[in-house]
């Protein structure tokens, strides 16, 4: 029920987005003194009130003439035409009514706020004045001329009959005025919050694209660092060897070294390769990803039987444990390239005569697959950045060096499938590092 009388209210009033807040105020306060109106005329008439019945009946027919203007034929309401309107009316009551005596001085500020809340701030000094003058004009008038006022009920009764029945206007103008400025304001303080989380979210989103346009700035200061040095330094290895093996002088030892130096040089090239080619693709177009239950030794048994190879050039004992009851939910492709940086990152830095244990375990609804190794472990200081593309590419063992994509990689492609990756290191004495990949239940 009182849904629907706000509905008819708002509909009366007009809605924001179609009327001014003077307006709005206006409607407001017109459709009050017409219902006023409907009392206060016949009650006045009935009362021998016949002025200020007159006046009531006068002042409801304007309200409704301009109400009906402004509402419904969409003609601004008559700032100066309602002005002069009240000066007229309240001076002509103040005389018909009982002057000072009378309840007229109680209608003089209330309409005057009307006046100011519906009219433009460069009229308020305007109508101020003129109120003022015409309000000190009348009273002298009648204070000197006394004669010019007319008495129209009897003290006591009749005069408190009228101050009661006056005192509802300018109450329900002053309430009328207040509640539309208040909820303007309400209104106003709303939208402002809610620019200001806007903003605020804007500043955000500013900052989070600062942050990737910084961090794609140095993924590609990165590319061109492995292209225009990493890359041409192996190249330019391998070059020396192929010059050297064709020396005609070499004996046998010498070519079965320069040949072993030469698979080694091209290995190395071949993994930073892959995984520059690798990294570039993934962060051009995002790899594509095919996710399965897969067994997991089945799956990287090729790849840990190449680490055994590499590892038993460097004179590294390498064993692996794996469950054949292990099953994940992974893509083969990724989880092969991920434990395949991770063996030959432990071939790398551990020393020959070294070892490297590979193992995994369930651990809850996670597969724990873990590569250990005897290596030199990893500098502290450098432990924060390791699978940030600002890190840098460390040299192995025996010199081997790597671009500073194989744990990024690992770390991308890891978490693509569901999972994730951490490691345990001390330098001098070897890492551990581990991932964590969704188990499948048989």
């Amino acid at each position: 029920m009182l849904k629907k009388i706000n509905d008819v209210w708002f509909r009366l009033v007009g809605e924001g987005t179609d009327f001014p807040l003077e307006s709005r105020i206006f409607h407001s306060i017109s459709i009050g003194l017409i219902i006023v109106a409907g009392f206060y005329v016949p009650y006045n008439f009935f009362a021998g009130l016949y002025i200020a019945a007159l006046s009531s009946l006068f002042f409801s027919g304007f309200f409704a003439y301009q109400y009906y203007n402004s509402r419904f034929r969409g003609k601004r309401h008559s700032n100066l035409l309602f002005g002069l309107l009240g000066l007229v009316i309240l001076s002509f009551n103040y005389f018909a009514n009982s002057g000072i005596s009378g309840s007229t001085d109680v209608i003089w500020p209330a309409y005057l706020l009307l006046v100011f809340v519906i009219s433009p701030y460069r009229q308020h000094i305007f109508w101020l004045l003129a109120y003022l003058v015409t309000f000190v004009a009348v009273h002298f008038a009648a204070y000197y001329y006394p004669e010019l006022v007319k008495y129209p009920f009897v003290a006591g009764k009749g005069e408190l009959i009228d101050r009661v029945t006056a005192f509802p206007l300018p109450v329900m103008v002053i309430y009328m005025v207040i509640k539309f400025i208040r909820r303007s304001y309400d209104k106003e303080k709303t939208i402002a919050e809610e620019k200001a989380i806007a903003i605020e979210a804007q500043n955000q989103q500013i900052l989070q694209q600062k942050r990737l346009l910084e961090e794609s700035n140095a993924e590609k200061d990165k590319l061109m660092s492995i292209i225009s040095h990493d890359m041409r330094t192996p190249l330019i290895n391998i070059q020396g060897y192929l010059e050297l093996l064709d020396d005609a002088d070499l004996d046998l030892q010498q070519g079965i070294a320069l040949r072993k130096g030469l698979l080694e040089a091209t290995n190395g090239t071949m993994d930073m390769l892959t995984n520059l080619l690798q990294w570039s693709k993934s962060q051009m177009e995002g790899p594509t990803i095919n996710i399965l239950p897969v067994n997991l030794g089945a799956a990287i048994k090729s790849t840990l039987e190449m680490g055994q190879a590499q590892a038993a050039r460097k004179d590294i004992t390498l064993s692996y444990h794996i469950g054949d009851e292990l099953v994940v939910l992974a893509d083969v492709d990724m989880l092969q390239l991920v434990v395949r940086n991770l063996v030959s990152n432990a071939v790398k830095f551990t020393p020959p005569g070294g070892s490297i244990n590979i193992d995994a375990r369930l651990v809850q609804d996670e597969c724990k697959l873990t590569v250990s190794d005897t290596g030199k472990g990893i500098d502290e200081q450098k432990q924060e950045k390791i699978f940030s593309i600002n890190t840098e590419a460390g040299f192995g063992t025996n010199n081997e060096k790597g671009v500073g994509l194989g744990l990024l990689l690992c770390k991308e492609f890891i978490e693509r499938q569901g999972g994730r990756i951490g490691f345990e290191s001390t330098f001098g004495r070897g890492s551990s590092f581990f991932i964590f990949i969704p188990y499948s239940a048989p």
